[in-house]
Formats: structure tokens, C-alpha cells, sequence
């Protein structure tokens, strides 16, 4: 018990220490998000009622990232970390905190009751090809969902004390919490509620997201309370400078909100479909992505305020390439196992084989963005670490504008444009099934979001490295181990495919197992060969202890 008080207090200061905790935090969540979602398959299925489910999130989404990011961990730190000079808790950041807190809960409720009865109206945008029928469930589970971004966006705020003190441990809690509550709603409430328990479950998912950070929070000594004397000057300045970059939020969620609305068109089914593969290929995003983005930032905001550019850089890199370096073999491995991922994980007798071979078509166009994405986030980080998020927001802006475009364009492409539509039917195996179109959102989504990751690439480098191209040994020596790892795997899926078979859960998931460790182990050994640097840093941080590693936070007494 002691062991573990320690830990939960504990601040991690090495980022690959702090990234790999959140990481493997990251990982735990994902595990329930996964089994969310196969009970989501097992229970109802890709269906138009689902459909509806998934397309309700878009308002309350839309809300969380518009309101919530104006009080955002990435724009908040740096204020807190200047009004608190020794790194230690001051009457002048307690009341910065009360203001934010009592300005951010009577918008965030203002907000919601509006929306609330505006719904009507917005579910033509949400969901235009719905049904009257289904339009109306769509405008229930939104209201019902409307709690979610208020007690998100609490935790959010709350959670910037949290990483302020880099107390990752307790951090990473929060979604563990948050997919749990979502899998008693589909367990628990969906038999009695039908897809309205779904909502109540995503309302208890983000209490209990709330409640963790809270206790973080206060064990912190940070205890926000209601302000009735706010300096809105304080409040204009964090809106003025968080506004660029909560549009930029705005504009990749209205991007998603769009395609939802193409797929609302489509197939019964089609929503249901995209959000399996964007859930699926978010797995390894938050594990390797975000968890190095969030880790890194507290670091980079230091390192500015403090005036040392250096360090600036030479933590940028090292979480750049650690990306990368973690990114590639995701990427061969899901193109490769695809569809034994998909079948290991949604497979139930209510999600068919054809539903299995499109949200793994749909799960491998996905996964060519996994680095793009995870680029984003941290790049996006180093120009809020400088307070700079017009930026951002412009490119950001663009490349949505270029997701809605395309969308539109590929879906037209595959519908009348017969070799198009076969070749990609050919590519990914999915001839004779019906409802493929829906493949062409997430090609549409992964192309806009490469591009915004080369653009925010070119001008990081340009703005921030003097030119320096600092991830080139590390992308190709990745590339060429990631390579090296589809081919075993592909090769071990022929030779254990017919010894396994593939018609039992154990049969599909022991072919996908091993070959997927045989490719990994490739890859291991040819980065090993070409003496790669990150593999290295990797060993030798696996090697420390976390629980002994100094604590430098203020102790409780001090607090």
C-alpha cells in the first residue's frame, strides 16, 4: 500500500518514463474500450439504431472540444507555471484556478441547456439521410448525452493540476474509468433502456473520468472553489489565445460531423462501420501518440518559459521519433492482421463476416494516418508550448476543408466510376459485399490528416529546428524493421492459417498471435542489426524502476 501511495503521488520527470506510463495506462483503457466495443457488436451490431447512437455523439463532442479546450490543460499550464515561480502552489494560481473554474461551469452549463433545446433543428446537420424515426432517437441520446461534456470538460480542468505535477500515475486513470462506466451501460443498461442505456452509460463513463481528477486535484492542494470577484482580464486572455486553437479543435470535429453526414446516406450499418475502424486504429494512437505528446508537453511549456531553447529541441526530438519509431510496426502489423484483429475483437455472432471484412478494409486505410496523427499532436503542442496557436488553427482549418472535399470526391469516384470502385474492392478484399462505399470516409480522413502532418512537419522544422531534419534515421530505419515485420507476418498467416483454421475464435486469434510475435521479433532484431538509438533508450528505461525514482513534487506537508 505504501508502494502504491507513492506512485500515485509520484512525478515523473524523464519523458519516456512519463510516456510509457501513460502508456501502459493507455493500454488498460484501450483494453476496456475494446471490450466496449465488442459488447457494443455483440449486443446490437452494425445497425441503423447504433448508427443513431454513433451519430448523437457528434453535438455533445462538438460542445466538449469547443468549450472545453478554452480552458484546455495545454493552454492553462504555461499561465500556472508562471505564477508559481518555485513550482510551488501560491495564492495567485489558486485564485487564477477559481476564476477559470467558476467562468468555465456557468458557460458549460449555459451552453448545453442551449443546445439542449436547439437539437431539433441541429440533428438535419447531424444526420440528413436519417429517417424521421431514427432523426428523433438521434435528438434523445444527444440530450441525454449532454451531462457528458460538462463533467469531461470539470475533469479536463481539474486534470491540468494533475499534469502540472506530472502525477501521470493518476492521470491516466481517468479513461479506465470513463470506458468503464460506458461498458455497464451496455451491459447493464442497454437491456433495460435499449439504446438510450448506451447515453446513461456515457453520462456514468465521464462522472467517474470527473471524480478521479478531482481527487488528484485536492490531493495537490488545489481546491477550486466558486469566485465572486473574477479578473476577466486573466479569463479574456486565456480565451483570446485558446481561441485559434479550440476552432482548430472545431474544425477536425466538424470534419467528422460531415462524414457522418455522408454516411448517413449510405448503408444501414455505415456509421456503425467507421466507428469500429476509427476506434479500432485509436488504440495505438493513445498508447503511442498522445501518451508521448501529453508527457512531453509539461516539459516543452518548462523549457520555454525558462528560456531553454535547447532542451526545447532536444525533447521535440526525442518524442518525435519515438512516435515514429513506435508507429511503423503498428501500422504493417494492422495491415497485415486486420482482419484477425477485427475478428478476435467484434466477432460475435450479430457482427457477420462481411462486417468483419469491411471495418478491416476500413481499419487498414486508418492505419496509414497512425504516425500522421500522433505527429499532430505533439507538433501541434510545440506551438502552444510558445503560446503560438494561430498556426495550428490555420492548417488545421485547411486540411478539414480537404477531408469534407475529398470525401465527397472519392465517395462519387467508387460510385461511378467502375475501376475505381474494383480496385479498391480488390485491394483490400471486399468484393461482393455490399455497402463498401463507406470505405472511401476513412481514405478521405487519413489523406487530410497526412497532409496537415507534413505541413505542421515543415513548419515546426522551419520555425523551431533551424531546418534540422531529425527524424530521418529513425523513419527509415523503422520503416525498413516495419517492413521486414508485415513480410514474416504475412508469411506466418499463410503457414498457420490452414493448421489453425479460421472458423473458431481460437483458430483466428492463435494464426493472428503468432504471426503478429514472429513479425514483431523480425523487427526487433533488424533494429537491433542497425544498432537503432530508440530501441536502445527503450531497454534501458524498461530497466528503471519507477517506484524508486525521486520524487521531486512538493510533499503533502508543504502543500
Amino acid at each position: 500500500m505504501e508502494k502504491l501511495f507513492k506512485i500515485l503521488s509520484k512525478e515523473y520527470v524523464s519523458v519516456n518514463q512519463a510516456a510509457i506510463l501513460l502508456g501502459f495506462f493507455a493500454f488498460l483503457s484501450q483494453i476496456l474500450a475494446l471490450f466496449r466495443d465488442r459488447s457494443i457488436a455483440h449486443f446490437i451490431g452494425p445497425s441503423a439504431s447504433l448508427d443513431a447512437y454513433y451519430a448523437a455523439f457528434r453535438i455533445p463532442d462538438l460542445i466538449f472540444i469547443c468549450i472545453a479546450s478554452l480552458a484546455s490543460i495545454t493552454v492553462i499550464i504555461p499561465f500556472i507555471v508562471a505564477k508559481m515561480p518555485e513550482g510551488k502552489i501560491t495564492e495567485q494560481a489558486q485564485k487564477y484556478l477559481n476564476d477559470i473554474f467558476t467562468v468555465f461551469l456557468v458557460v458549460m452549463i449555459f451552453v448545453s441547456l442551449l443546445f439542449f433545446f436547439l437539437m431539433p433543428l441541429l440533428v438535419s446537420f447531424v444526420a440528413p439521410g436519417f429517417s424521421p424515426f431514427y432523426q428523433d432517437k438521434v435528438v434523445t441520446i444527444s440530450r441525454i448525452m449532454l451531462f457528458s461534456p460538462i463533467l469531461l470538460g470539470l475533469s479536463n480542468l481539474f486534470g491540468t493540476v494533475t499534469q502540472l505535477f506530472r502525477k501521470f500515475f493518476i492521470y491516466s486513470l481517468s479513461p479506465i474509468f470513463y470506458n468503464a462506466g460506458i461498458i455497464i451501460g451496455v451491459v447493464f443498461l442497454y437491456p433495460i433502456f435499449e439504446i438510450y442505456g448506451l447515453a446513461f452509460g456515457v453520462v456514468l463513463g465521464a462522472l467517474m473520468h470527473f471524480g478521479i481528477q478531482v481527487f488528484s486535484s485536492y490531493s495537490c492542494g488545489f481546491k477550486p472553489k466558486f469566485s465572486f470577484s473574477i479578473n476577466f482580464k486573466d479569463i479574456k486572455q486565456i480565451a483570446l489565445i485558446s481561441l485559434p486553437r479550440t476552432l482548430g479543435l472545431a474544425f477536425n470535429n466538424i470534419a467528422l460531423i460531415s462524414i457522418i453526414a455522408f454516411a448517413s446516406y449510405l448503408k444501414a450499418g455505415s456509421i456503425s462501420i467507421f466507428n469500429f475502424s476509427f476506434n479500432l486504429q485509436s488504440v495505438p494512437l493513445n498508447i503511442i501518440g498522445i501518451s508521448y505528446a501529453v508527457a512531453a508537453f509539461p516539459t516543452l511549456a518548462q523549457s520555454i518559459s525558462l528560456g531553454k531553447i535547447d532542451e526545447f529541441r532536444n525533447h521535440l526530438k526525442l518524442a518525435a521519433r519515438a512516435i515514429v519509431f513506435w508507429s511503423f510496426p503498428v501500422i504493417f502489423l494492422f495491415i497485415v492482421v486486420r482482419a484477425q484483429i477485427v475478428r478476435v475483437i467484434l466477432g460475435s455472432p450479430t457482427f457477420s463476416w462481411d462486417s468483419t471484412r469491411l471495418v478491416a478494409a476500413s481499419l487498414a486505410i486508418f492505419s496509414i494516418s497512425v504516425i500522421a496523427q500522433g505527429m499532430i499532436a505533439l507538433l501541434s503542442r510545440a506551438y502552444y508550448a510558445h503560446g503560438n496557436t494561430k498556426k495550428p488553427l490555420i492548417i488545421n482549418l485547411f486540411c478539414s476543408v480537404v477531408i469534407i472535399i475529398l470525401s465527397f470526391i472519392f465517395t462519387n469516384l467508387f460510385v461511378k466510376i467502375t475501376f475505381f470502385r474494383d480496385f479498391i474492392e480488390y485491394l483490400f478484399k471486399v468484393e461482393g459485399i455490399a455497402g463498401t462505399e463507406v470505405l472511401m470516409l476513412p481514405l478521405a480522413y487519413s489523406a487530410g490528416t497526412i497532409l496537415n502532418a507534413i505541413i505542421q512537419w515543415y513548419f515546426v522544422r522551419r520555425d523551431f529546428m533551424n531546418g534540422e531534419s531529425f527524424i530521418t534515421k529513425t523513419f527509415f530505419q523503422s520503416l525498413g524493421a516495419s517492413f521486414f515485420l508485415g513480410l514474416v507476418a504475412y508469411i506466418g498467416l499463410n503457414i498457420f492459417s490452414p493448421i489453425f483454421g479460421t472458423n473458431t475464435f481460437w483458430g483466428v486469434f492463435l494464426q493472428g498471435f503468432i504471426s503478429g510475435v514472429l513479425g514483431i521479433v523480425a523487427a526487433i532484431l533488424v533494429l537491433y542489426l542497425l544498432k537503432n538509438e530508440e530501441l536502445q533508450d527503450i531497454i534501458q528505461t524498461l530497466k528503471t524502476k519507477f517506484w524508486r525514482v525521486e520524487v521531486i513534487a512538493p510533499s503533502q506537508e508543504e502543500l
